[in-house]
């Protein structure tokens, strides 16, 4: 490995980077912008993996209008890929990063911030989809409850605010386990405590707080108490120290050594082996001495300042993250999938399987699923097709379909992929 490995596990730039309107992305962030995170910024500042979030806050009782407008942050960060390749990777693995970086690009993990996309008749497959189109952390909640779990504002996203009661709720748990056997992390930012303990019962993968900050130093409800990063550290997860100013300080603006504060808090709690970086760039306002990802520098500067060794920094900086992502990844179930092709065709929801010879195909598990609702596909074994036809027009703007076949053995092939209307 010929670079240092500087993580990021959260920013919200994808959300800066598409139009309002139609939910298309426009803004290429392989030039200079005006946003937090572009790549001259990344390359300037070093930060060669970050973690890009697909963020929604959730529309009350519409699970379809969540759906696409998570699609369209996710499908952003392809275009982003799309127009970028020389510079620019979306990245599944730890392996897939370590390579990527020493090819010198930006090693992009796609991430869900809220998951109000999930509801008790598409979260199975839904996330299964996810999974395929890169997804390798979820956070249940962006403060308001929903179908997961409670929310750290304790309210529904309805027009009354209604109270919320209680942590994770039977299909949030059935998440976590689903989770834990893809190999995706569990983002336990914004969620209420109750459902962070929840969390922390059911999993058996380490786990992830993405962008908080320490409560002892400021009693914020984003934030997490002594105890819960003692916990935190049992299960062998991680937090990301947020750049947010509110989280850092209670209502006076803040600085660097503000952020390191709380570094320095979580290391002394819960040792160096459990603390990174979750910036928020692009989606909060970040201390008065630091203007984007280009100066991330002074981060390291401040680090340095205090007589943290290079190791230690190493850890901080990206080591510790890493080290999560790849623990879930190996605790997850090993995939049996099969050598062939599926070639889909989204204008006519068909796909054409290529390298057939030897393989018998269980035409009575030969599916398309779209937007985490699965049909039985119509297959045509002579002409090696799977097709499907809906009967009802679909409504939003984006949405995401998998071509799946499976033969008599058990093992599976997929093809996911987002499709706008």
């Amino acid at each position: 490995m010929k670079y240092s490995i500087i993580v990021d596990s959260h920013n919200d730039t994808m959300m800066k980077c598409i139009d309002e309107e139609t939910w298309l992305p426009k803004i290429d962030i392989g030039k200079s912008t005006d946003n937090h995170i572009d790549i001259p910024k990344l390359k300037k500042g070093r930060l060669n993996v970050p973690f890009f979030a697909a963020f929604t806050d959730g529309y009350h009782d519409n699970t379809p209008r969540s759906i696409s407008r998570t699609l369209a942050l996710i499908n952003a960060l392809h275009w982003t890929e799309e127009n970028n390749k020389d510079e620019f990777k979306i990245v599944g693995s730890v392996d897939d990063i370590l390579r990527t970086v020493d090819e010198e690009k930006i090693a992009a993990v796609p991430t869900i911030e809220g998951g109000y996309s999930f509801d008790e008749n598409n979260a199975l497959e839904l996330i299964k989809q996810y999974y395929d189109l890169g997804i390798r952390a979820v956070a249940f909640n962006w403060n308001y409850s929903n179908s997961l779990g409670e929310g750290a504002s304790r309210i529904y996203n309805d027009p009354k605010e209604t109270p919320s009661h209680g942590g994770l709720t039977d299909l949030g748990k059935t998440l976590v386990y689903e989770m834990n056997r893809l190999g995706i992390i569990i983002d336990v930012s914004h969620m209420a405590e109750s459902t962070f303990w929840d969390v922390i019962s059911a999993t058996k993968a380490p786990i992830m707080a993405s962008h908080s900050g320490v409560y002892a130093l400021r009693n914020h409800p984003r934030n997490l108490k002594d105890e819960q990063l003692r916990a935190l550290k049992d299960n062998g997860g991680v937090i990301g120290i947020v750049l947010c100013q509110a989280f850092l300080t209670d209502g006076t603006p803040a600085y660097i050594k503000d952020y390191v504060d709380h570094i320095d808090y979580a290391v002394k709690l819960i040792g160096i082996d459990h603390v990174g970086i979750g910036s928020d760039f692009d989606g909060a306002t970040i201390p008065e001495d630091i203007k984007d990802a280009s100066e991330l520098y002074k981060i390291n500067d401040e680090l340095i300042r205090r007589g943290y060794s290079k190791e230690y920094i190493e850890k901080l900086l990206g080591k510790n993250i890493l080290r999560v992502l790849d623990q879930v990844e190996k605790m997850a179930e090993k995939k049996r999938e099969l050598d062939i092709d599926i070639v889909p065709n989204i204008n006519t929801l068909t796909g054409k399987i290529k390298g057939l010879d030897g393989v018998t195909i269980d035409e009575s598990k030969v599916r398309i699923i779209i937007d985490g609702n699965p049909y039985k596909a119509i297959y045509d074994k002579e002409n090696s097709t799977l097709s499907l036809k809906i009967t009802e027009p679909l409504q939003e703007k984006f949405h995401v379909v998998s071509f799946q076949v499976e033969d008599d053995k058990g093992n599976t092939k997929r093809e996911t992929r987002i499709f706008y209307i």
